[in-house]
């Protein structure tokens, strides 16, 4: 069966979108490059009827997979034109190809700003946001992607156009639905205790699986369809409650003088109401110590056992000074340094070493590459301190150089490891560490998914953190969905697939044409994922 015209199968166009921002290298059977939502029903019409996997994607960033692989990727960067609206009423109204980015300029006039901030959030698209129910520093006050978002448009996999809004009732003339509520709803609503107790983990972000305890609690398909990882529909567009800017900010840094001090300064932080609270872990700061200063005493990157970023915000600068000013008399005792910053330009400098972390660890030399794959773990706030030894002693005895930061706040850290390729066996090891650490953080009572979702990174160990009987929910929800498995397969629910595999580097990699392997490679190094892939190709 003929493919749409505006699918491209050449080599050239499938190369340059093998990667996205993790680990993998899938070279995809084609590109999909939809201009309009008429067009992406089309397309999506035809994938069903042919038995053709669609692999959404917005620009990219994502880190577990979840935008690569063998099907036919479909690149919603340019869909719609990337209509964007701020209402009067505090809301905007964006299509899935709009970023961050966009919606925050055009809130910033009115005083508005976009709820949660994730660190890429330059190139990240509303599609994309909404498919991982990402997060980001602030997400310890604000709360993640779900808490802001009031409808969403969607294609589903049979090829409809609908609407999910909350408080209202889905249309069940759209057979997704239909099927849904025919085959699945009801088994939901009898495991109610049991998804309860699964979901109820002492963890405060959690992107595994499917939200079946949102939408438990709600009622509403939003909540189930958001974090989904375009495995339910394709997001087409959003609308999105803004939230007014804070008349006045305070950022404070806090150089700890023990790690075994990080989970106690961390409660103490907590208790003063922050927005945010930063790590960069012992690791990360060596790995930082000749290349990124540091405002305030000299040496402190290579003395401190971690630092803390934390920032306040508030409505009068007189009460916030004051928070600010316990807060420091609070973490005193446990500080090898402090420091605070009032003005916009002390906040930019105290905090830029953390916007470097991503771009400072993709620099690395073509020997030894910086890899995402114990990258998303959430713990309870109380076990953070357990993971991070656990991570270093792993670290040492695999021989792979790890560095951790993130949203200490939230229990929530990333994790890059930084193997030397020139190593012979360094992936067997990477593999051995990626199940150890896995294993750790489950014991740990954590989850694997904090903000960036499953992909095809973490599938594989949804049944061990949730059960069986979880794991056939899933499922039953995914075929109500997309009962043909259309829709990004592979990611949420596992395919058998290893998922240390398909690596872009190392000896397995799938070789690309070199000017387009070098493209990519630039986009990585220089975190220019907001560039639109066909450029690569050169046509």
């Amino acid at each position: 069966m003929k493919s749409p015209e505006f699918v491209r199968h050449d080599l050239r166009s499938r190369a340059a979108y093998a990667e996205g921002a993790g680990i993998y290298r899938i070279v995809p059977r084609g590109v999909a490059l939809p201009e309009t939502t008429d067009q992406l029903q089309a397309l999506v019409r035809w994938a069903g009827r042919s038995g053709t996997p669609l692999v959404p994607r917005g620009a990219g960033t994502g880190m577990p997979g979840g935008n690569v692989g063998s099907g036919v990727v479909v690149d919603l960067s340019r869909l719609d034109g990337a209509p964007l609206a701020v209402m009067a009423d505090g809301r905007a109204h964006a299509g899935a190809a709009v970023t961050w980015a966009a919606i925050e300029a055009a809130a910033r006039p009115c005083r508005l700003r976009v709820l949660p901030d994730p660190s890429s959030g330059k190139w990240a698209t509303v599609g994309g946001m909404i498919a991982t129910n990402a997060a980001g520093p602030r997400t310890l006050k604000h709360g993640p992607v779900r808490r802001w978002v009031d409808a969403i448009t969607l294609v589903t996999a049979d090829g409809q156009l609908t609407e999910l809004r909350r408080g209202h009732r889905p249309d069940l003339g759209v057979r997704a639905f239909h099927r849904f509520f025919e085959t699945v709803h009801e088994q939901l609503r009898a495991e109610y205790a049991a998804v309860r107790s699964r979901w109820d983990r002492g963890v405060r972000k959690n992107t595994a699986g499917y939200a079946l305890d949102a939408y438990l609690e709600s009622g509403d398909l939003l909540d189930l369809v958001i974090g989904s990882e375009g495995t339910l529909g394709i997001i087409t567009g959003a609308e999105w409650r803004l939230a007014p800017a804070p008349a006045v900010t305070r950022s404070l840094r806090v150089a700890l003088r023990e790690r075994s001090d990080l989970v106690e300064a961390l409660a103490r932080l907590r208790s003063f109401g922050p927005a945010a609270v930063e790590l960069l872990d012992a690791s990360f700061l060596r790995f930082v110590a000749e290349t990124a200063a540091l405002p305030g005493r000299a040496g402190l990157a290579a003395e401190a056992a971690a630092l803390l970023l934390v920032e306040f915000e508030g409505a009068d600068a007189d009460a916030l000074d004051a928070t600010v000013a316990q807060a420091v008399a609070s973490l005193t005792p446990l500080a090898l340094d402090l420091h605070t910053a009032s003005t916009a330009g002390e906040h930019d400098q105290l905090w830029a070493v953390r916007h470097a972390a991503s771009p400072l660890l993709a620099r690395l030399g073509e020997s030894r590459r910086s890899l995402q794959v114990i990258e998303d773990a959430c713990l309870p706030p109380a076990c953070l301190g357990d993971y991070l030894e656990a991570v270093e002693a792993a670290s040492r005895r695999h021989a792979i150089p790890s560095v951790a930061f993130g949203h200490a706040g939230d229990g929530h850290v990333h994790v890059n490891l930084m193997p030397d390729l020139t190593r012979e066996g360094w992936e067997d090891e990477v593999t051995a560490l990626y199940q150890e650490i896995t294993h750790t953080v489950l014991r740990l009572g954590g989850v694997l998914s904090g903000e960036h979702g499953d992909g095809r990174l973490r599938a594989p160990w949804l049944e061990a953190t949730y059960g069986p009987a979880m794991m056939m929910l899933f499922r039953a929800v995914k075929a109500a969905f997309d009962p043909h498995g259309i829709l990004n397969p592979g990611v949420k629910l596992p395919d058998g697939s290893p998922p240390i595999s398909h690596l872009k580097v190392g000896g397995g990699a799938v070789e690309l044409p070199g000017d387009i392997a070098a493209g990519l490679r630039e986009i990585e190094l220089l975190g220019d994922y907001g560039r639109w892939r066909m450029e690569l190709v050169g046509e």
